[in-house]
C-alpha cells in the first residue's frame, strides 16, 4: 500500500451498507497525547521534533498499532501529497501545514491513523462508517494501550493527560461524526437542532472539523471538552444525541417527499444534470451537487445510479484527489476544467453498467 492508492480507491469509511449510512458518514474518535520527556510540540527545537518523530515511529512500529500499513514523511511530501491526507480526514489542515519533523502513520483500511507532531505529540485517530462512535473508541483506545507500552505519555494524576490545547486536557478525547442533513437545511431547522446539540455540549463543525465552514450540508457533530469526564461518558453522550438527530432528518426527508416531492425531485435531477455535462465545475459546486444528488439516491427519485458511485465521487472530486491522478499540480481552472470531464465520463459509465 502507497500514498498514490489513495487517489484510486475510496476510503473504507465510506461504505454504504454501514449503520445508519443514509444520514451518518463514518464516526471518528481521536485520543491526543504527548510524550513526557519533552516540550509541548509548539516549543519544540528542530533536534528535539526530530528526537520525538523517531522515538513516536518506532514505537508505532513496535506496537503494531497501523499495521498493515504506511507512514508518510509530511516534512518531505509535497503539497498535493498533504491535502489528499487532509481531504481522505487522516491528518489536520493544522498538520499538513505545520513546520518541520512531522508525519503520520496509516492502516492500509484507513481505520486507523496516527499523527505525529500535530498540536500534541501523537493524536491517535480511528475512522469507520456510519454510526459506529463505541466501536471508533474501541479500536483507539487499543492503539492507545499498545503505545504506552513503548511510550510514556504526560500525565497529572488530578488532571489527566496533559495536552496543549486546554480543552483536550484530561482523557484527550475527541469523538464525532459526520452527518449528511440537507432535509434539515432545506427545511431550515438546522439552527434549531443545533442549538439543542449545543446546550448537550457538543460542538458543530463544518467537513473538516474545527474552524472550517459547511459545504453541501456536511457537518461534524463532536464533544466540547474532556476535563473532568470519563470516556464512556463522553461517548455515550454523543451516542445518545446522535439517533435523535439522525430521526430529525428523515423525518424533514419524509416531509419534503409528501409535500414538496416535485420541488424534491427537480432539485436532485437539476443536480445530476449539472453533473453530466456541465464543462467546468468547481470543487464546492461538486459537493453542493453531490449532495443534492446523494439525497435523491436515497430517496428512490434518482433510480439506476448506486450510491457508491456518489460517494466515490465525492472523495475523488477534490481538488488534490484531481491532481493527484493527473499526475501534476493544476491551477483552479484546469482542476475545474478536469473535475467536469471526470464527473460526464463516470456517470457516463455508470449509465451505461
Amino acid at each position: 500500500m502507497k500514498l498514490d492508492d489513495l487517489a484510486r480507491r475510496t476510503g473504507g469509511w465510506l461504505d454504504s451498507g454501514a449503520p445508519e449510512f443514509e444520514v451518518v458518514i463514518s464516526s471518528r474518535a481521536r485520543l491526543a497525547r504527548n510524550v513526557a520527556t519533552f516540550p509541548f510540540a509548539s516549543r519544540l527545537a528542530d533536534e528535539e521534533r526530530s528526537d520525538i518523530e523517531g522515538q513516536v515511529r518506532e514505537a508505532i512500529v513496535r506496537a503494531g498499532v497501523a499495521e498493515p500499513g504506511f507512514y508518510v514523511d509530511l516534512f518531505g511530501a509535497s503539497s498535493v501529497d498533504r491535502k489528499l491526507l487532509v481531504e481522505r480526514h487522516l491528518i489536520s489542515r493544522e498538520h499538513e501545514d505545520a513546520a518541520g519533523r512531522r508525519g503520520v502513520a496509516i492502516r492500509d483500511d484507513e481505520s486507523v491513523s496516527i499523527m505525529v507532531n500535530e498540536e500534541d505529540h501523537l493524536r491517535m485517530q480511528a475512522l469507520l462508517p456510519g454510526l459506529a462512535v463505541g466501536e471508533a473508541w474501541r479500536r483507539v483506545d487499543q492503539a492507545d494501550t499498545a503505545l504506552e507500552q513503548h511510550l510514556a505519555f504526560a500525565f497529572h494524576p488530578r488532571y489527566g493527560y496533559l495536552t496543549a490545547c486546554p480543552t483536550n486536557v484530561g482523557t484527550g478525547l475527541r469523538v464525532s461524526v459526520m452527518l449528511h442533513l440537507p432535509a434539515l437545511a432545506i427545511t431550515r431547522q438546522l439552527e434549531k437542532v443545533f442549538q439543542a446539540v449545543s446546550r448537550l455540549n457538543l460542538a458543530v463543525r463544518g467537513l473538516y472539523g474545527e474552524g472550517t465552514e459547511a459545504t453541501g450540508h456536511f457537518y461534524q457533530v463532536s464533544n466540547h471538552a474532556s476535563l473532568g469526564k470519563a470516556e464512556e461518558e463522553i461517548v455515550r453522550n454523543l451516542e445518545a444525541v446522535v439517533p435523535q438527530v439522525v430521526k430529525n432528518e428523515r423525518a424533514a426527508r419524509e416531509a419534503l417527499l409528501t409535500k414538496h416531492r416535485s420541488r424534491v425531485e427537480d432539485r436532485a435531477w437539476r443536480a445530476y444534470g449539472m453533473l453530466r455535462h456541465a464543462r467546468v465545475v468547481t470543487s464546492e459546486e461538486a459537493t453542493a451537487l453531490l449532495s443534492a444528488l446523494r439525497m435523491g439516491v436515497l430517496l428512490g427519485l434518482v433510480k439506476d445510479l448506486p450510491l457508491d458511485v456518489v460517494n466515490e465521487l465525492m472523495v475523488f472530486t477534490q481538488p488534490a484527489h484531481i491532481q493527484k491522478r493527473e499526475g501534476r499540480e493544476l491551477d483552479a481552472e484546469e482542476r475545474d476544467a478536469t473535475r467536469g470531464a471526470y464527473l460526464r465520463t463516470r456517470l457516463a459509465d455508470a449509465e451505461r453498467n
